[in-house]
């Protein structure tokens, strides 16, 4: 039975940057080979980054992507490891990409994947299943392949399919099956959501045992706009067993030894489209000559490659998704820094914590703007987490900017509380304008869905790390935070007093979050229910939620989308985040409560 080591290089590409994804590809391929590796995967469309969205309608940019591929392989076999076989994704068309109704069948830009070696390209195959439903449009942009691309190296059938093929049964799993293959390849971009490393292993096990084979899957790390991707590479055989599994939320190397059958004699064998699955027919390559040798241990990394790296806590895993999504919007936007304000609640303080993990404390700016209303102790509590966190801590005064606009304007109740909050954001944006700091909001997911924010005021900013977690999970990340760094030894960066006192936008004497809103404890379950489980009023009140509490929240939601749709991106970690995944209209007359 021949053996193969399979490297899966779980990396962190950029979109657009093809020539930096590149250097990525080449400075891990060497790492493989100096690892033993005879097989090394990169993630789905790794030279161009993902997902590109419309650049894929930019024929400068499908040409660049095309040339990039033919140049990597030159490069590679220049870097002497030419006979190294190397699966990578990128960005194909077969003609123009095409976006009219009238399109040729067949022709248009693929999600593509390209196996290399001897500076050649041996082997393409194009994505069959294109997912479009949450952040997924990928009908929008692509055309699906026909094909199941299958190459022969050391012996073995290798079929190469990509992302979305392995979330849906049939195709080219079933394909794989009917064509005999002993390993499939499958390259991956799949967006974090909580849990879904739960998930994923079950879906590849059932897709091993449909194929009746090994599957090798590779997903790439880092953040992408809104999306964040956690790796959680495998290679799981064909039986179910787990073999290797790598960790979440960092570049990995994971090189890994694996038996696999011998793949038949097939001389003079042809396989018809009609024996496969969905029509699709078998195109097959062949990597000439002798792999390279497997040498030395199956290790590289910071951790033993080849072992199984147990999955996180979901405080854990949630908060290294946010981390990793604010470093990389912060990163590869080119920011220097970010600004928030610090108000000593809760929200602020979690969100600092997050950037400094992220960035350090010397590229995190934390403003208190206090105004008349601001308690003592919400002061100290800002000034507290600076000193636990070490970042730039500054105090801006508000109140005789108010007491300006307020001499020269009649202003009373909420405008007046608008006002303040809007004061605030004129000063964070004149930071950010003067000294180039990215603005922070500090928002949660259940003050956006209820439209508890001012615009252009608390909800200013450029990102918003919090913007995807119910209030209820800001405060279980709080205390999992501290209580990580105790158990490290080091300080707890969020101030006790920020998280058991009650939550207020302190805009007006004794104002309290619970004036406006129900304890969270209460809304946020009718949240969850109404916008990730897509329940009418019928079915939250028959779940046990108080009818009248559940015709308050639906109608604050509802009309708040307005304000949603102008909020800042951050990263998502549910099921169904606002924005990509939550699409309403504004104007929409339909209303659950009737």
């Amino acid at each position: 039975m021949p053996n193969l080591r399979l490297a899966l290089c779980q990396v962190n590409p950029a979109v657009g940057d093809l020539t930096g994804n590149a250097r990525l590809v080449r400075t891990w391929t060497r790492r493989a080979a100096g690892s033993g590796a005879q097989l090394v995967l990169f993630p789905e469309m790794m030279l161009t980054g993902y997902p590109v969205e419309d650049l894929v309608f930019r024929r400068s940019f499908v040409a660049a992507s095309k040339a990039a591929l033919e140049q990597l392989a030159r490069d590679l076999a220049a870097d002497g490891l030419g006979e190294l076989p190397v699966v990578v994704g990128y960005l194909d068309a077969d003609g123009p990409p095409q976006v009219s109704a009238d399109a040729e069948p067949g022709r248009g830009a693929r999600n593509a994947a390209a196996l290399l070696h001897r500076g050649e390209i041996v082997a393409t195959y194009f994505k069959h299943h294109l997912p479009n439903y949450g952040v997924f449009d990928e009908d929008r942009y692509f055309v699906p392949g026909d094909m199941l691309t299958v190459v022969r190296l050391g012996g073995v059938d290798v079929a190469l399919t990509i992302c979305e093929d392995l979330w849906q049964a049939g195709g080219p799993f079933a394909a794989a099956r009917q064509a005999g293959v002993g390993l499939v390849v499958n390259i991956n971009g799949s967006p974090y959501e909580l849990n879904k490393d739960d998930l994923r292993l079950p879906v590849v096990r059932r897709r091993a045992a449909e194929a009746g084979a090994t599957i090798a899957y590779v997903n790439m790390i880092g953040g992408q706009d809104e999306l964040v991707f956690e790796g959680d590479s495998m290679i799981v055989a064909a039986d179910g067993t787990l073999l290797a599994r790598a960790p979440q939320f960092v570049e990995h190397l994971l090189v890994h030894d694996v038996d696999l059958p011998a793949g038949p004699d097939r001389t003079g064998v042809t396989v018809d489209a009609a024996e496969l699955a969905e029509g699709l027919r078998v195109v097959r390559r062949a990597v000439e000559g002798a792999l390279p040798a497997p040498t030395g241990p199956t290790s590289a990394g910071p951790v033993a490659t080849g072992g199984i790296i147990e999955p996180v806590a979901d405080e854990a895993e949630v908060w290294q998704a946010l981390v990793l999504g604010l470093r990389d919007y912060v990163d590869k936007n080119r920011f220097p820094s970010v600004v928030l304000g610090l108000s000593g609640g809760i929200d602020s303080a979690v969100v600092a914590a997050i950037a400094v993990d992220a960035l350090g404390g010397d590229r995190v700016v934390g403003v208190s703007l206090p105004s008349q209303h601001s308690s003592e102790h919400s002061r100290e509590d800002a000034a507290d987490l600076a000193k636990r966190t070490g970042l730039d801590y500054r105090i801006e005064p508000i109140q005789p900017m108010v007491d300006t606009f307020l001499a020269n304007m009649s202003l009373s109740g909420v405008a007046v509380e608008n006002l303040q909050a809007r004061v605030r954001g004129v000063i964070l944006m004149a930071l950010s304008n003067q000294e180039g700091h990215l603005v922070l909001t500090t928002g949660n997911k259940s003050e956006l869905a209820v439209g508890y924010s001012t615009l252009y005021g608390d909800s200013v900013g450029g990102f918003n790390p919090i913007k995807d977690v119910w209030k209820t999970l800001v405060w279980r990340l709080a205390k999992w935070r501290n209580a990580e760094a105790e158990r490290l030894g080091g300080t707890p960066p969020i101030p006790e007093n920020s998280i058991g006192k009650p939550p207020s936008a302190e805009l007006s004497p004794g104002q309290l979050d619970s004036d406006s809103l129900p304890d969270y404890d209460v809304l946020d379950p009718i949240l969850i229910g109404y916008i990730d489980g897509d329940l009418g009023r019928e079915g939250l009140v028959t779940s046990g939620h108080d009818p009248a509490v559940v015709d308050k929240v639906l109608r604050m939601v509802d009309t708040a989308e307005y304000k949603r749709r102008q909020s800042a991106p951050g990263t998502k970690i549910s099921m169904k985040a606002f924005g990509r995944d939550r699409r309403l209209p504004i104007t929409n007359r339909w209303r659950e409560d009737g």
